[in-house]
């Protein structure tokens, strides 16, 4: 059977984070990321879901967060993904490795670009790439606009069966580009933020979820009609997608592949700006319509967005 349109790249990377307090500064204050709206996880109302990312929470910039206030710590492994990379401008590989001089930076070249690990001070794995810039910088945040992150770079995936995993990646548009070590890289091909996945060819002991580790990655596409033709392909291929939901700002289907990876196909729209226009993203807790009626009793048992008890902005 014909294969449904590919993905351009990711949509976003969700990974689980320590406190909500924590999380929120590190990744607006350290990160100079924006936040661009304030949630909950659909599956848990009691927990967070904060999105970061450009100015207008463009898909391919996105790196959201369910923030763990009492969460047992993870353990990085298979079939995970391992780091989340953003992308900043190669001159600005100096000033970032000063600016989180205190989060114990590891320094390496990967396929001719710097890159510099660190964690976000809970174990969370996440990289900066020194690349040339393909996103918009957000020019409110606590970074200079020269040096600010554009968006997602590539994610890492750590696969119980990267032969199976990089066949998925294929179907969905990503071609093989290059090869270090282990670390095998793939291309979608389009001038994009975050159209670059890692697979490492490597057997790492298996993971566990929890405060640290990635959660999913999601590729962006075009309409749910599409959404519908990717399910009946993995349903073809033996898979058990879930189906279409909608996620009040995209449309989403769930699958794991073969290799253990949970990945979400999310459609571009309608964004993020569906409930909050481009001045006031992130500045208020946005609730679906069905738990609005909960919304007193959600809000009161919801941890602070910051450490001094600030729930709103």
């Amino acid at each position: 059977m014909s294969l449904p349109p590919s993905t351009p790249g990711m949509h976003h990377v969700s990974v689980v984070t320590g406190t909500t307090a924590d999380t929120y500064g590190f990744y607006t204050e350290i990160l100079g990321l924006r936040l661009v709206k304030r949630t909950v996880n659909y599956d848990d109302q009691f927990m967070h879901h904060l999105y970061f990312g450009d100015e207008r929470g463009r898909p391919g910039t996105l790196l959201t967060c369910f923030p763990f206030e009492r969460g047992t710590e993870g353990r990085v492994g298979r079939p995970q993904p391992t780091a989340t990379a953003l992308s900043v401008p190669r001159a600005s590989v100096e000033y970032w490795a000063e600016r989180l001089a205190d989060y114990d930076v590891d320094r390496e070249e990967r396929f001719g670009e710097p890159v510099l690990r660190f964690t976000d001070g809970a174990g969370q794995p996440l990289e900066l790439v020194g690349s040339e810039p393909v996103g918009e910088p957000w020019t409110g945040g606590s970074v200079p606009r020269e040096h600010a992150i554009r968006g997602l770079h590539s994610v890492t995936l750590a696969s119980a069966s990267p032969f199976q995993t990089a066949s998925v990646l294929d179907a969905l548009g990503f071609e093989l580009d290059a090869q270090e070590g282990d670390r095998v890289r793939y291309r979608t091909g389009e001038t994009v933020p975050g159209s670059v996945v890692d697979v490492l060819d490597s057997i790492l002991p298996f993971g566990r979820e929890g405060v640290g580790t990635g959660h999913h990655v999601a590729f962006r596409f075009d309409d749910e009609d599409t959404l519908a033709a990717w399910h009946d392909v993995f349903v073809e291929d033996g898979l058990s997608p879930s189906r279409v939901r909608d996620r009040q700002y995209f449309h989403s289907l769930y699958v794991r592949e073969p290799g253990g990876i949970l990945v979400e196909l999310a459609t571009d729209g309608p964004g993020l700006t569906a409930d909050e226009s481009v001045d006031s993203l992130g500045g208020a807790l946005r609730l679906p319509p069905w738990l609005e009626p909960d919304r007193e009793m959600i809000t009161a048992q919801l941890p602070p967005l910051t450490d001094d008890g600030e729930t709103e902005r």
